[in-house]
C-alpha cells in the first residue's frame, strides 16, 4: 500500500468524520493546545522583551538564553514535567511555552532596539514619559519584528504540539502516536499531513497579517530595514 492509499483510507474512515476521533475535533484540540501555549508565552516573553529592549540591559543574557533553549528536546521537557507534576495538560503546556517564549522574547528585544534613536529622543523632547515612548513609539515600530517572532513561535508550536499525545491528551498527535502503536500507518501519515497543512496555513495567515494588518508606514519601515 502506498501513501496515496493510506491517505484515502485515513480521510474516508467513518470514525474520522464524526465522534471524538473526528478530524475536525482533533484539529480543534491541536489549535487549543497551541493557542494556549502561545498566549502564556506571549504574556511572559513580550513585556519582558520590550523592557529589556528599551533599557538595553540584559540583551546578551537574552541572546544566550534563546540560543540555549533551541537545544532543549521538547519531548524530554514533557517527560520531566510529567515526573515533577504528573500527567496532564500542564506538563505539555510547560514544554510548549518553553519552546514558544524564546523567539517572542528575542523579537521583542530586537524590535524595540531597532527603533530610530532620533525618533525616541524627539518623543522624549516633546514631553513623553519613558512608558509612553515605549508603548506609543517603540511598540508600533517593533510590530513587524514582533509579528515575525510570533509567526516563528506559532509554526514551531503547531509542529510540536503532537507531543500532547505522549501523555494521553488529544490533538493531531493522537493519529500519529496511535497509528505507530497499532501499525495503522494510514493514521500516522494522515495525522502528519494535517500537522504540515496546519503549519502552512499559519504561515499564510501571518503573511496576510504582515501585508494588510500593519500600517503602511510600519510596513515601509520594515522593508527599508
Amino acid at each position: 500500500m502506498n501513501w496515496l492509499d493510506w491517505l484515502n483510507e485515513f480521510f474516508t474512515a467513518p470514525d474520522h468524520r464524526s465522534g471524538p476521533d473526528a478530524i475536525v475535533h482533533r484539529v480543534l484540540e491541536h489549535l487549543l493546545f497551541s493557542g494556549e501555549a502561545l498566549l502564556y508565552a506571549a504574556l511572559l516573553a513580550v513585556p519582558l522583551g520590550l523592557l529589556i529592549g528599551y533599557t538595553g540591559r540584559g540583551v546578551t543574557v537574552v541572546t544566550a538564553f534563546a540560543g540555549a533553549t533551541r537545544a532543549l528536546p521538547t519531548l524530554g521537557l514533557v517527560t520531566l514535567a510529567v515526573l515533577l507534576i504528573g500527567v496532564g495538560e500542564t506538563a505539555v503546556l510547560i514544554a510548549l511555552v518553553a519552546l514558544a517564549a524564546p523567539p517572542l522574547l528575542v523579537a521583542a528585544v530586537e524590535g524595540v532596539r531597532g527603533t530610530d534613536p532620533d525618533v525616541r529622543d524627539a518623543a522624549r523632547g516633546i514631553g513623553l514619559t519613558h512608558p509612553q515612548v515605549l508603548w506609543q513609539v517603540c511598540l508600533p515600530a517593533a510590530s513587524p519584528t514582533l509579528l515575525a517572532g510570533l509567526r516563528t513561535a506559532t509554526v514551531q508550536v503547531i509542529a510540536t504540539a503532537t507531543v500532547a499525545a505522549y501523555v494521553g491528551l488529544g490533538g493531531l498527535g493522537r493519529y500519529v502516536i496511535d497509528g505507530l502503536a497499532t501499525r495503522r500507518f494510514s493514521s500516522t501519515v494522515g495525522g502528519a499531513l494535517l500537522v504540515v497543512l496546519l503549519a502552512v496555513a499559519a504561515q499564510a495567515v501571518f503573511a496576510l497579517l504582515s501585508r494588510f494588518a500593519l500600517p503602511s508606514g510600519v510596513r515601509a519601515q520594515a522593508r527599508a530595514r
